[in-house]
């Protein structure tokens, strides 16, 4: 049985069943227990956690729960910010993201950062600087990526919820491969701030990773809101999170697609999946028709590829600039050094038609929603690989591979349209989970938590 979600775990605190310096001792203890066998945390602050608690949490909704933060792009204040790259190894964070500053007010307690692959590139957490994380319902296999180490420590129970962040399906991959709920959330739903990312923002959002829904729909209240001179902000929602949640969605209309043209191939059992969510949906009430794919999964990967690569040059150009030299061949990983000399000769016009496509991009998936309310596929299109499978050691492999692991997922951060992983069923190889992805338009938080709350209780995924 699965320890308290951070909704009973924060209740307990606040009624007196426990106290927040229990439940933090509890989840260092796990962290210690667990993590060797899986190597999801990679930077810790037990100690100045503890002190925290003894001094007093905020009295907000997240008052006691333990939160691990991911090692990209967030920043915790006093840990290194190494976003799992050696050139970033010996950064240390001076202040908290917002988003961290934001749990921290809500009453959370951040006992440190979890695992991800070098600069979030990878669908798989195998980073050299610290090794790759593996999943707790098969060592052999990764906890997927980039959100893999929060992934791997929320599915192992070392604390109900982790931060995560999404790139390309860097929050909905990982849980589809470790049986978790995960939302990656509407563009502009929660400010980067203080990092500025631009053209990497328009594809990347900042959420979490859950046992439960209703864990999702808290955070994402804690989290969500833009800050003064955010460059873009989602649609308000109606009400919130947690409120919309509890709410029935109404009979949704839900597109089914299980294939891509000019695609990856699709494993029958991911597609199974699918059909199987789908039939649970029509015996809810809601009407599902199949469709078809309105995008080429190739031209959404170079489309996504060109505003994460160029950012990615700054990134790097900035980082060699503070440290007054050129890059060393073991600064970075062999991929990561391939897409960095791909796209610092990039012209400053195909930025331009890269953002002019992903519009257009947006456009065409926008007549999904004028037919569906909600779009239905599964997560990934290949179960769980192997770890080693992903290598970025070997660039081709990652040709190869990565883009079926983002076939479903990577159009939803180019369009910035929110989209879920929910768990459904397991494969029969391994028994590794499978997870089937739910979107919906700009602003649909509410829809797909309410939908989802409604699966879950249908066919519970949390044992």
């Amino acid at each position: 049985m699965r320890s308290p979600d951070a909704v009973a775990t924060a209740a307990s605190v606040r009624n007196g069943e426990s106290d927040a310096r229990t439940v933090t001792e509890q989840a260092i203890a796990r962290i210690e227990k667990l993590d060797p066998g899986l190597n999801a945390v990679v930077h810790t602050r037990f100690e100045a956690a503890l002190a925290e608690v003894a001094a007093g949490l905020p009295d907000g909704p997240l008052h006691g729960v333990p939160l691990l933060v991911k090692d990209l792009g967030t920043e915790v204040e006093g840990l290194p910010a190494t976003g799992g790259s050696r050139l970033f190894a010996d950064v240390v964070a001076r202040r908290d993201s917002e988003l961290v500053a934001r749990y921290r007010r809500a009453g959370a307690v951040v006992l440190g950062t979890t695992n991800t692959p070098e600069l979030g590139l990878n669908a798989s957490t195998e980073p050299a600087l610290s090794g790759p994380t593996r999943n707790p319902w098969s060592g052999a296999h990764s906890a997927g990526g980039s959100s893999g180490g929060s992934a791997a420590a929320v599915a192992a129970g070392m604390v109900p919820v982790a931060h995560a962040s999404d790139g390309g399906g860097s929050i909905r991959v990982p849980a589809a491969a470790c049986g978790l709920f995960g939302l990656k959330p509407s563009r502009g739903r929660v400010s980067p701030a203080p990092r500025p990312t631009t053209l990497s923002g328009l594809v990347s959002a900042h959420h979490a990773v859950t046992t439960t829904v209703r864990d999702s729909a808290l955070l994402l209240d804690v989290a969500a809101g833009p800050l003064p001179g955010d460059a873009y902000a989602a649609p308000e929602p109606a009400a919130s999170f947690a409120e919309l949640a509890r709410r029935d969605p109404g009979r949704l209309r839900i597109g089914l697609l299980t294939e891509l043209p000019q695609g990856p191939a699709v494993h029958p059992e991911c597609a199974g999946a699918a059909r199987t969510a789908a039939r649970l949906c029509e015996r809810l009430g809601h009407e599902v028709v199949e469709t078809t794919a309105r995008y080429h999964p190739a031209d959404v990967g170079r489309t996504s590829g060109v505003l994460m690569g160029a950012d990615l040059v700054a990134q790097i150009d900035a980082r060699l600039a503070h440290l007054g030299r050129p890059l060393a061949d073991d600064d970075v990983e062999p991929f990561t050094r391939v897409l960095y000399e791909h796209y610092r000769a990039l012209p400053a016009a195909d930025v331009s038609r890269a953002l002019r496509r992903a519009q257009e991009i947006g456009w065409e998936m926008g007549t999904v929603f004028g037919e569906f309310d909600v779009l239905l596929s599964p997560t990934l299109a290949q179960p769980t690989p192997p770890l080693g499978t992903l290598d970025t050691a070997d660039p081709e492999s990652i040709y190869r591979h990565a883009s079926v692991y983002a076939a479903f997922t990577s159009v939803h951060n180019v369009t910035g349209m929110p989209a879920m992983s929910v768990p459904f069923g397991h494969d029969r190889a391994n028994g590794l989970p499978l997870g089937v992805q739910f979107a919906a338009d700009l602003g649909g938080e509410g829809v797909l938590l309410a939908l989802a709350a409604r699966l879950e209780e249908a066919a519970p995924w949390r044992s």
